[in-house]
């Protein structure tokens, strides 16, 4: 699962074999390690008490809740992403988007893709 920060956004992309995990199993996570032991985890968990995407941070773990029925769909269909937007307690708010991750067009040295999504326009004429 690759996550992605950028100003009020989190963004979350997963292999095949990981949206199948958070559809069976309900949670796919990863950890990052820091010196002094210190580590940072992230969490995609599928629930039936959610009814709409949230992101909470606590004890450095960031933790994305879907509603399990949306995950379903999504998990099961040609649907991309599950997007949505969280209202803050100060007037603000964090965009929320998970998606499926499709292997690139050019391939590149070193990276394994076989688990990712046929790309859409894979095969088509670019210049």
């Amino acid at each position: 699962m690759k996550l992605r920060i950028r100003d009020n956004s989190i963004r979350l992309r997963l292999t095949r074999s990981e949206v199948d995990t958070v559809n069976d199993d309900g949670l796919v996570s990863a950890t990052v390690p820091f010196a002094g032991g210190v580590r940072f985890d992230y969490v995609l968990e599928s629930s039936p008490a959610c009814v709409k995407p949230v992101a909470q941070f606590s004890n450095n773990s960031l933790t994305v809740r879907l509603p399990q029925k949306e995950v379903r769909d999504w998990a099961t269909s040609e649907a991309v992403s599950i997007a949505s937007e969280q209202l803050l307690d100060d007037g603000g708010s964090l965009n929320i988007l998970v998606e499926k991750d499709f292997a690139c067009l050019a391939p590149r040295e070193g990276e394994d893709e076989s688990d990712m999504y046929p790309h859409p326009a894979e095969g088509e004429k670019t210049c």
